[in-house]
């Protein structure tokens, strides 16, 4: 049987990097992206092909389409189609909406949504002509409850979950299950910004009692990938009971 192949977004660090991990100790195939770092990207790919592996590296911009579909291409020409896209490329915005330039905002509409748009129009031909396929998309609870001094953050990820369920609809005739896990506070570089005392407070919120770790999302998505063909179009919160 050959090997499958999954793309993962946003795959230097963090949430991303535990995924593509998590797949290539599974014996996938692995193609990983970021947008500017290239030195974590290429220790990613070390990780990655420390599991006999074979790994794909490209950075640039997935909200640019013309940078998808140049990766793409290469997924094609080495790989064959993508069986599983992980879409996980995304930034964050903390800040007063008023203080927000509009280039800010144009800025993480294309990196946290747009992108979602890209990879799945390029992903979607060779899964609807396969008749099987599995998007996961990386959202928030940010994305469901909304985020004071993160309404950009937010929205951004309120329309991954749009995206997700509309999508599921569209493509389930042709066995493509499409679903989202919106995280919580997973402890990774994204919410290093924060204090000792802001992150005892907010670990104070969380039910579970402390933060997730990026291997819980990996689990996570590495199980809606492998398993589930019948859960489609759900927006699965992973949050330790906080939201």
């Amino acid at each position: 049987m050959a090997k499958k192949t999954v793309l993962v977004t946003g795959a230097s660090r963090g949430i991303g990097k535990a995924i593509a991990v998590k797949f290539a100790s599974k014996g996938y195939n692995v193609a990983i992206s970021c947008l500017h770092n290239r030195e974590l990207l290429m220790q990613s790919k070390r990780d990655i092909e420390a599991f006999q592996a074979s790994c794909l590296a490209f950075l640039g911009d997935m909200g640019d389409w013309n940078t998808c579909q140049s990766m793409f291409e290469g997924i094609k020409k080495e790989f064959g189609s993508v069986d599983v896209l992980v879409n996980n490329a995304g930034i964050s915005y903390i800040g007063l909406l008023q203080d927000m330039k509009p280039e800010d905002w144009d800025r993480i509409v294309r990196t946290n949504l747009t992108s979602v748009f890209n990879c799945c129009k390029l992903a979607l031909p060779d899964m609807i002509s396969a008749k099987r396929g599995k998007i996961i998309n990386i959202s928030s609870v940010w994305g469901v409850a909304g985020a004071s001094c993160e309404v950009a953050y937010s929205a951004t990820k309120g329309g991954i979950n749009a995206f997700t369920r509309a999508l599921a609809k569209e493509v389930g005739p042709s066995n493509i299950q499409v679903n989202a896990i919106a995280c919580g506070a997973i402890d990774t570089e994204m919410n290093k910004w924060m204090s000792e005392d802001d992150l005892i407070s907010l670990v104070d919120e969380i039910p579970a009692g402390r933060l997730g770790k990026a291997e819980e999302v990996a689990d996570l998505a590495y199980h809606l990938a492998y398993k589930s063909n019948y859960l489609t179009g759900q927006v699965i919160g992973l949050d330790g009971g906080w939201i």
